[in-house]
């Protein structure tokens, strides 16, 4: 038998093996994407925070920034919806800004007020800009790059959620492929196909919540 056939039996019996997993895992179970990346920064209370500070907590991260005036209100108001329905003393919250020249401890003090957060452990968190695209690289979370720029203040809209073992986990699509991260924008339709800013809709925001639960009952 030459290497190249046994090379394609290989595969055809990995692709099975993976189809097999897929069909039989617990329907419930959430996808371990990665370790989340360590990170010490300073929150609205000028205190560090680090990762390992969120050791035996579920927590969601954003990156986002105070002055922005299109989906970081969005994610901010969803994300607010999370802690009013969960209400969980092991729920927390980290939002990285990556506008650290104007978002100050202060001013993310201020801005934690204006939307209203009521959790502790909702930190806010600042650092320098270059610390703050190392740490959204490692999560694999965009955020634009040379902040004298517009583009350095694009960021996407996803979240990742962490359980209490510092793991970023996610649920499967329908399709059997693991969400990885969530979206905290509206959509003008159920499906979460078209994002707007005024949708009705936020279907990963329902299915972020689901899993929280699932996490803080682990």
């Amino acid at each position: 038998m030459n290497k190249q056939l046994i090379a394609v039996i290989v595969i055809i019996l990995g692709v099975i093996g993976s189809v097999f997993w897929l069909k039989n895992r617990p329907k419930d179970e959430l996808y371990k994407v990665m370790k989340v990346p360590e990170f010490s920064m300073t929150n609205q209370h000028n205190q560090t925070i680090t990762d390992r500070d969120m050791l035996g907590k579920v927590y969601v991260v954003e990156f986002f920034f105070t002055s922005c005036p299109t989906i970081c209100p969005v994610m901010s108001h969803n994300l607010r919806s999370v802690e009013d329905e969960i209400n969980d003393p092991n729920l927390g919250f980290i939002s990285v800004t990556i506008d650290p020249k104007r978002d100050t401890p202060d001013r993310l003090l201020e801005y934690s007020k204006q939307i209203g957060v009521k959790t502790p452990n909702w930190h806010y968190l600042t650092a320098n800009r270059e610390t703050i695209e190392q740490l959204s690289d490692k999560f694999n979370i965009y955020v634009g790059k040379d902040e004298t720029t517009a583009e350095g203040l694009n960021h996407s809209g996803k979240l990742a959620l962490v359980d209490k073992q510092g793991n970023i986990r996610s649920r499967y699509t329908t399709s059997g492929v693991p969400l990885l991260f969530y979206s905290g924008l509206n959509y003008k339709d159920p499906q979460g196909k078209e994002p707007s800013l005024s949708g009705a809709y936020h279907p990963e925001i329902e299915f972020l919540k689901e899993d929280i639960k699932k996490l803080l009952a682990e």
